[in-house]
């Protein structure tokens, strides 16, 4: 064996003499201690990576929305807050073994927004005090009754416990009393069979209303006076964010589809429909918990929450189209591309507009104003759906004045695209009405005089008198249905 390839296996190379006088080759491997050492040290590094990657993923997590760790901060504040009932002699004297209550108070009720944890607090001390004298109501007649006391309280609980758990399929108990059903069966099972061997049930029933009071007290004054987190600011938050993708969405989508092959991105920019088709829950889920907040900033006391859903589906019925016309770029048939040069300037024009509509709506609900330059973004909408039309209907005869070679049926993916088009402009008309509807629910404030002018100015220079108008009406005319 050459000395290359014993250096290559790290091995060691014994030459022994035979009796005949010829020589043997003996070569001796790395031992198992070598071998193990090796492996304990990659095993080592790859810990070490993976220890690595996990922080830096937290960081980044608090990094993008420090209000995480803030409400992490929250939290441990409150429970050493509660927790000095149990640590302090006085304090625990007064409310007795059932301290522990309160800690375990903080712990369920204490959610990231102020929505959040009034609904649980609301729900968990009305759960708690109507189950509790419900319990001690039951557990008296039940006492009065002699040897039928277990038969009363079994039944009592049958009864409340089925009937309970039926009503949270009911819709409006589901959506807002839900974990007050959940409270309500377990401490009326609580009281109720523990009742039957304590003498004082009273008194432990008022130790743990006024330790579960506690609790609900320190949580609501660490959640809303402590960098609060309203669920209706999220909410509004997520319909601008959302607003803002669709209009990216749809001027991505029309580049996609008319790009050329050749300097068509591989990954499409239009995907900001996707995180609007996906927000439903959340916005569902933010709608219910705004419904409990008290009244802050410029959110009254009876915010159209409700409305905010209803934004979110006109925009969801317009994503689905957005969705269609996305497959339309990745389809395998396309039009041919000197047939999409027909349309591409008509079809960009009006996806821009479309664009321009949803920026305006969505700086309307950000700013809380209603602006006449949604109406003058509308129409220019209009304006352009109004030419993409006629250009459709005078498509055959372009092709066959210009492209006597080119079948009809070329034409269809791009008359699919127009189409398309059109239909998310009629639904973006429906996301401006229920825009609408918000802001005069919501009492938004008018802009003044001056931003009208302004606006007055834009929808000139948008449509200078110069021009005739693509219907054949008067420049006048045009000015006065806008």
């Amino acid at each position: 064996m050459d000395a290359a390839a014993r250096d290559a296996q790290g091995g060691l190379e014994w030459r022994v003499t035979v009796q005949e006088g010829a020589s043997v080759t003996v070569e001796h491997e790395v031992g198992v201690v070598a071998r193990a050492w090796r492996w304990l040290l990659a095993c080592m590094a790859m810990v070490w990576s993976r220890v690595v990657g996990f922080a830096w993923k937290v960081w980044r997590i608090a990094a993008d929305d420090p209000r995480k760790a803030v409400h992490g901060l929250k939290v441990g504040l409150a429970l050493a807050l509660v927790s000095v009932f149990y640590y302090t002699r006085p304090l625990y004297d007064g409310v007795g073994g059932a301290a522990m209550w309160a800690v375990m108070t903080v712990v369920v009720v204490f959610e990231y927004t102020v929505g959040g944890s009034v609904y649980k607090c609301f729900n968990r001390a009305v759960a708690t005090a109507s189950a509790g004298v419900l319990a001690l109501g039951v557990h008296w007649v039940a006492s009065k009754s002699g040897e039928l006391e277990p038969v009363i309280l079994s039944g009592s609980l049958f009864l409340l416990a089925a009937a309970a758990t039926f009503s949270r399929f009911i819709p409006t108990v589901k959506a807002r009393f839900d974990y007050g059903v959940t409270i309500f069966i377990l401490t009326y099972s609580l009281v109720a069979v523990s009742g039957y061997r304590v003498d004082e049930l009273a008194a432990l029933a008022l130790q743990r209303l006024s330790t579960v009071a506690i609790g609900i007290f320190l949580c609501l004054a660490v959640c809303v006076l402590i960098y609060p987190v309203w669920a209706g600011q999220e909410l509004h938050h997520l319909t601008t964010r959302n607003m803002t993708k669709l209009a990216a969405a749809v001027e991505g989508c029309v580049e996609d589809y008319f790009a050329e092959e050749a300097a068509r991105p591989a990954q499409a920019k239009s995907d900001g429909y996707k995180c609007v088709l996906n927000s439903k829950a959340s916005e569902d889920a933010q709608a219910n918990l705004a419904r409990w907040e008290p009244a802050h900033g410029r959110f009254g006391f009876r915010h159209p929450y409700s409305q905010y859903a209803k934004v979110g589906a006109s925009m969801r019925g317009c994503a689905y189209c957005l969705e269609a016309l996305s497959s339309c770029a990745g389809a395998e048939m396309q039009a041919p591309e000197h047939v999409k040069r027909l349309l591409r300037d008509v079809c960009t024009k009006v996806g821009a507009q479309c664009a321009r509509v949803l920026r305006e709506a969505s700086s309307s609900v950000a700013t809380m104003t209603s602006s006449r330059t949604l109406d003058f973004a509308v129409a220019d909408m209009n304006t352009a759906v109004h030419e993409l039309q006629g250009d459709m209907r005078s498509l055959p005869s372009m092709l066959a004045v210009k492209l006597a070679e080119t079948s009809l049926m070329d034409t269809m993916p791009l008359l699919t695209v127009a189409s398309l088009l059109v239909e998310i402009s009629v639904r973006i008309e429906g996301v401006v009405d229920a825009v609408d509807s918000l802001a005069t629910l919501a009492n938004f404030k008018q802009v003044d005089d001056d931003d009208d002018k302004k606006g007055e100015t834009e929808m000139m220079k948008v449509h200078p008198l110069d021009e005739p108008d693509t219907d054949g009406a008067s420049p006048e005319n045009q000015m006065t249905r806008v």
